[in-house]
């Protein structure tokens, strides 16, 4: 593979550890998932909102033993009034049952998908909806990619934007087998389009620099596509074998997370005409003629 210029993101939330609980601003207050790993970092974000005694919960990490009672110790004899999730996947629904087997039914705003929602009664939340409690009013931003659901929050009175996976505190987001890297591009590009003055992820800390952190994901995203078409050639290629000769900077334990993100990036080439994929594997795309 022809070396280029490497403008990788090197930053990373292995071995990053955060505070179970920790005030942010005068409205968000962080409660951790208490659920650390790879994928996790220290584990997910989950957000209580508002300044009055009825709050907002963003996100429910993954419902393991513990958060609840975290997130009982942070709200300090608080109401909740309803759950806001930014996608369905495992670690920031999880913990909704919970929530419900707590304090009881609540509304539940996300953008449906019958594939994570399953008996959950959701209320429907669309690009633009609006969720407020005193002192917070989120607005909702379609930033599907990583997932097809997923949603991004403005919290217009801070000019912050809550992120969920689309931008961590450290490290890059995968783009698993169902999502869409194009589309993913485009959700990058829409935050830096709306510029806030920070953003509050869903793993690791909050990013008060968002126009670098999302310029340098997008230079990322767009050097490994470099670096996967320069990959290719006529014969096909498992994506396994791109990933060795790509991430020789990332352990072995992660290359099968990069693999997804590899296969995210073909398939997006492959729907520009630029490679073809099949039974054996991938390979550039035959020129015309």
């Amino acid at each position: 593979m022809q070396q280029e210029p490497r403008r990788i993101v090197t930053d990373s939330m292995m071995g990053l550890e955060m505070p179970d609980i920790a005030r942010w601003s005068p409205r968000v207050q962080v409660v951790l998932g208490q659920n650390p790993g790879p994928f996790t970092g220290p584990g997910t974000n989950t957000y209580l909102l508002g300044t009055g005694e009825s709050l907002l919960l963003l996100d429910t990490g993954q419902g393991v033993e513990g958060w609840v009672d975290k997130l009982h110790e942070a709200l300090a004899g608080r109401q909740l009034e309803a759950m806001v999730l930014t996608h369905g996947h495992p670690d920031h629904i999880g913990g909704v049952a919970q929530v419900l087997d707590r304090y009881g039914d609540m509304p539940i705003h996300k953008a449906r998908c019958a594939e994570y929602d399953r008996d959950l009664e959701i209320s429907d939340l669309a690009d633009g909806g609006r969720v407020s409690v005193e002192g917070v009013t989120l607005r909702a931003l379609a930033t599907p990619g990583h997932a097809a659901d997923h949603l991004c929050f403005v919290l217009e009175e801070e000019n912050a934007v809550f992120s969920g996976d689309n931008v961590l505190g450290a490290g890059t987001t995968v783009i698993p087998g169902n999502g869409d890297m194009a589309q993913y591009l485009d959700s990058l590009a829409l935050l830096l389009d709306i510029s806030p003055d920070v953003i509050y992820p869903a793993h690791g800390p909050a990013i008060t620099d968002p126009a670098r952190k999302v310029g340098e994901l997008i230079a990322h995203r767009n050097l490994r596509e470099r670096q996967v078409l320069a990959c290719l050639g006529d014969k096909p290629m498992a994506v396994e074998a791109i990933v060795e000769l790509m991430y020789t900077d990332v352990p072995v334990s992660l290359h099968p997370a990069a693999a997804w993100s590899v296969a995210a990036h073909l398939r997006k080439l492959e729907s520009e005409g630029s490679a073809r994929g099949g039974e054996q594997g991938w390979a550039l795309a035959p020129g015309p003629g």
